[in-house]
């Protein structure tokens, strides 16, 4: 293979790597795609060169043909990693409608009945767009054209309260304005005693109480002290009044699907995985599909009229 097909399947192969191993920072660097677009120059000027010496129709189309593959290639990845968006992880509560513009639909998450269940969901987040086919995302990802889609399992809580006579309680947004779904996304963190956890937070309006939820995983939870429950993961309950001012003795952690009495209230939570959708940009599929053709079909042509010259 002479350096002007070597250096043009490099650059085939570097965008084939960022399709195929997606989400690295890499990727987003000056460096990577300064190199990408500098293999392209090279290629253009041992193309000019080629030229020059081929005595052929068939080489010259070869020649044209790889170097245009490996500049649709190339121009693709440099592309995608200096003006395609970051990686970001899309987080939905069960049954919502997620609208993502650079994916031109709408991500669909799957009910979930933890309470009944125990289970994360009765299927798999789906993509919908206008006038194609849904496409389910499972954990092993997605090409849209554009961007990778993946689904990755966190831990969530399903919360349910109670009063002292064991009557349901509704919980809404902390404001007390909206319904909140019973599960809580635990999006925020803090650290606790050394631990970065996540949390969230509720509001009971019948019993003027507000409640931040701190998740506990099943390792860190072993290395706590006097929580109530079997084992697996637990969450502490901290309830404040309606004017989010703490109240006395009313923090309290418990196992996930066992009852605490906290603050006037009888609280449980389920916690159980359910799927988040990461969203990372990749060179187009279609680009890089035709660059790679081209770069293909173009050696094709050159080895054959190398063959046919030396016959």
């Amino acid at each position: 293979m002479t350096i002007f097909a070597a250096v043009a399947a490099a650059v085939v192969a570097a965008v084939a790597v960022e399709i195929a191993v997606p989400g690295r920072d890499a990727y987003h660097a000056g460096w990577f795609n300064v190199g990408l677009i500098a293999l392209v120059v090279v290629v253009a000027v041992l193309a000019r060169s080629q030229l020059t010496r081929s005595s052929s129709q068939r080489a010259r189309a070869g020649v044209v043909a790889i170097a245009l593959g490996a500049a649709i290639a190339g121009l693709a990845g440099a592309a995608s990693g200096l003006l395609a968006p970051e990686n970001r992880t899309i987080v939905g509560a069960p049954g919502q409608r997620v609208r993502v513009d650079d994916l031109g639909g709408s991500l669909v998450f799957p009910p979930a009945d933890a309470e009944v269940a125990g289970s994360s969901s009765s299927g798999d987040v789906v993509l919908e767009r206008t006038n194609r086919r849904s496409l389910a995302i499972g954990e092993r990802g997605r090409n849209t054209g554009s961007f990778v889609l993946r689904a990755i399992p966190r831990e969530v809580a399903y919360v349910d309260a109670r009063d002292a006579r064991g009557g349901g309680l509704t919980v809404t947004q902390p404001s007390g304005s909206s319904f909140l779904s019973p599960v809580l996304l635990m999006q925020q963190r803090q650290t606790i005693a050394g631990l970065n956890v996540p949390f969230d937070s509720f509001a009971v309006p019948a019993a003027h109480r507000l409640v931040k939820a701190v998740l506990f995983s099943a390792q860190e939870a072993d290395m706590m002290r006097a929580i109530q429950g079997g084992s697996g993961p637990a969450v502490l309950f901290a309830v404040d009044d309606e004017n989010d001012r703490p109240l006395r003795n009313a923090i309290a952690a418990v196992r996930t699907g066992a009852n605490v009495g906290v603050g006037g209230l009888l609280l449980r939570a389920v916690v159980f995985s359910y799927p988040a959708v990461d969203v990372v940009a990749v060179p187009s599929l279609a680009a890089a599909v035709a660059g790679a053709l081209l770069v293909f079909g173009g050696l094709i042509a050159k080895g054959a009229d190398r063959n046919a010259a030396g016959s």
